[in-house]
């Protein structure tokens, strides 16, 4: 699988690399800075790609709170977060405050789409 994430801001780089150190196989990570490449793999714009995370496994693209519980279900390390997250009542919260989250991280980055 590959995760589409935005290298060039500060939280996103930090908790990414968090999770590369854990150097799992099957996941690839994609900068989307600058990436038209990841905008045709993705079938999303860059503005899309910079708003939420997002996966390609397969031919299927896992976007936002949904992408990170794929991420955590791949990492050892990191399943328990899966295992909790992935209640329906706990993943609506866990999905809300996502999306809120991601909202000031796609106003804090913004400026990368007017290069």
């Amino acid at each position: 699988m590959k995760v589409y994430f935005n290298n060039s801001c500060k939280i996103c780089r930090t908790e990414i690399n968090l999770y590369k150190k854990q150097n799992i196989k099957n996941i690839e990570w994609v900068d989307i800075t600058d990436n038209e490449t990841a905008e045709i793999e993705t079938q999303k714009d860059a503005k899309s790609l910079l708003r939420r995370l997002h996966i390609k496994d397969g031919e299927n693209i896992i976007e936002g709170a949904e992408a990170f519980l794929l991420i955590w279900k791949n990492i050892p390390k990191y399943r328990f977060l899966y295992k909790v997250l992935k209640k329906p009542i706990i993943f609506n919260l866990f999905s809300f405050f996502y999306e809120i989250v991601a909202f000031f991280l796609f106003l804090k980055n913004k400026n990368q789409l007017l290069k």
